[in-house]
């Protein structure tokens, strides 16, 4: 099974330090659905693990990101893109959950899901927690310098052989070689 692993804000949508706090600021980047949608079409499985610790905060509730992502859905759908399952960890930053990036707990989720070993499964973030968390369960990890990750490639640790992309589009575009 060809499996990646996507965080969502900063690589398939546009992010926010104030957070996603409503579909009207869920923005995909230019390319990123598409990008799935030939994922897909290439049989790949396409699971996105998101930290959305508005939740936790209070900004807002289980409803409103369940419509954020519905909208997210529907927009890869238009594209002839869909996703495999959407895995978030509801916690705040001060949690000690194990689920919370760059804990591994949500991605260790996804390999009981899917039944796979995750060693050299693609994981694309734009923080250096998201690379932290594919690292501890042997994902190849992909920054992408859309959201966070033109600040993220820069910082010192970042692991050793993370590789750099410009965004999600040209991350899948090398996949297909």
């Amino acid at each position: 099974m060809k499996l990646i692993i996507l965080d969502r804000d900063g690589v398939i949508n546009h992010d926010s330090d104030q957070f996603i706090k409503s579909p009207d600021e869920w923005k995909p980047i230019d390319g990123s659905l598409e990008a799935i949608a030939r994922l897909n079409q290439w049989g790949w499985r396409v699971v996105v693990a998101s930290n959305q610790s508005g939740i936790g905060r209070g900004l807002f509730g289980m409803d409103t990101l369940n419509a954020i992502n519905d909208k997210m859905v529907k927009s890869l759908a238009l594209v002839g893109g869909r996703l495999d399952a959407i895995f978030f960890c509801p916690h705040a930053a001060d949690s000690t959950c194990e689920c919370r990036k760059p804990k591994p707990g949500m991605l260790l989720q996804i390999a009981d899901r899917f039944n796979v070993d995750l060693v050299d499964v693609p994981m694309v973030g734009d923080s250096l927690r998201d690379l932290q968390a594919g690292v501890a369960v042997g994902c190849k990890p992909y920054l992408v310098l859309t959201g966070k990750g033109k600040k993220t490639s820069e910082d010192p640790e970042l692991p050793a052989g993370t590789q750099i992309y410009p965004d999600l589009a040209t991350v899948v575009a090398d996949l297909a070689v």
